[in-house]
């Protein structure tokens, strides 16, 4: 036996995501160079450790026990580098957070500094739906969640970032027309909803029931980068956070419906459970948060927060 801890590690991402392509794109790395290193390692084995059926790649039984393996030895590794780190003085561990898909458009900017002033920390980033994100935080699979909408099921604690606004907007070449009040307006076109689980359709939903507003044509998209380029190409209108549409705006792709009632107002909240019994790295995080979230603010999101 002869592998590496590169190859390892492509193998884990294999098996987790059951998909080259999917591991290319997410260890940054070519396809073909993910194929080579999958074979590589396979040549290693008398048993195979995938299969293909069809155009569907599956993990062997055996590939799963590798797999396990693999993971295990990487955790020690992991170990080994924090330790050895440790001793340089340097905070090390593995900060944990998940974040509701617009979250993304926030999040890294709560990141960036305290990774660079943090070299031996390592981040695990999950970028999904709300029901996904607060089942992870109840499951104490994570440190924090970046919501804007809290939950009502768990206890928390929470951090309050900023605002989170929300418009109705459409694409280039949608006309408005201005006979018709923000209600009517609303009954007339193809609004574009995200999954069910999502926190922007919960607060979509809230703001057409407290209005009376009845939809009579609707699509259901499952990212918010769908409902984007849906919007951009005239399938629809959408209320949109405007945290994600800052470009699209910038170059007339997309504009804003002025309606009564919008834009909704809500905040992007950093949570952790209560009672949390934080790692070193953890507690470090939410100190740098509470010290610097107000010059983060200040630095990258006021267009966001005065538009």
């Amino acid at each position: 036996m002869n592998y590496t801890l590169h190859q390892l590690h492509v193998f884990l991402k294999i098996t987790q995501l059951q998909s080259i392509t999917k591991a290319a794109e997410e260890l940054h790395l070519t396809q073909p160079a993910v194929s080579i290193q999958l074979k590589n390692f396979q040549e290693q084995f008398d048993l195979p450790l995938t299969e293909v059926v069809g155009r569907r790649l599956y993990v062997t039984d055996f590939g799963k026990e590798i797999a396990v393996a693999a993971e295990k030895i990487l955790e020690q590794v992991n170990a080994i580098n924090f330790k050895t780190a440790s001793f340089k003085g340097q905070l090390t561990g593995r900060l944990k957070i998940s974040v509701v898909s617009t979250g993304k458009y926030v999040m890294p900017y709560f990141l960036s500094q305290f990774l660079e002033q943090n070299p031996g920390v390592e981040l695990k980033l999950d970028v999904t739906n709300k029901a996904m994100v607060i089942n992870a935080l109840d499951e104490n699979e994570i440190d924090f969640a970046l919501v804007s909408i809290l939950p009502e099921v768990i206890q928390f604690e929470k951090v309050e970032l900023m605002e989170n606004r929300l418009f109705l907007v459409g694409g280039r070449d949608f006309e408005v027309d201005k006979s018709l009040s923000g209600a009517e307006l609303i009954e007339q076109i193809t609004l574009i909803f995200r999954e069910h689980g999502s926190g922007t359709r919960l607060t979509m939903e809230r703001f057409l029931k407290n209005h009376n507003i009845s939809v009579r044509k609707k699509l259901e998209l499952t990212s918010n980068e769908a409902v984007k380029q849906a919007v951009i190409a005239g399938l629809g209108c959408s209320i949109m956070p405007l945290i994600g549409i800052k470009n699209e705006l910038k170059n007339g792709d997309l504009q804003v419906i002025p309606v009564e009632g919008l834009p909704i107002v809500t905040n992007w909240n950093l949570i952790y459970l209560k009672n949390k019994k934080f790692s070193p790295v953890a507690d470090a995080y939410l100190t740098f948060i509470e010290k610097q979230k107000t010059s983060i603010i200040k630095k990258y999101f006021d267009w966001a927060v005065k538009s």
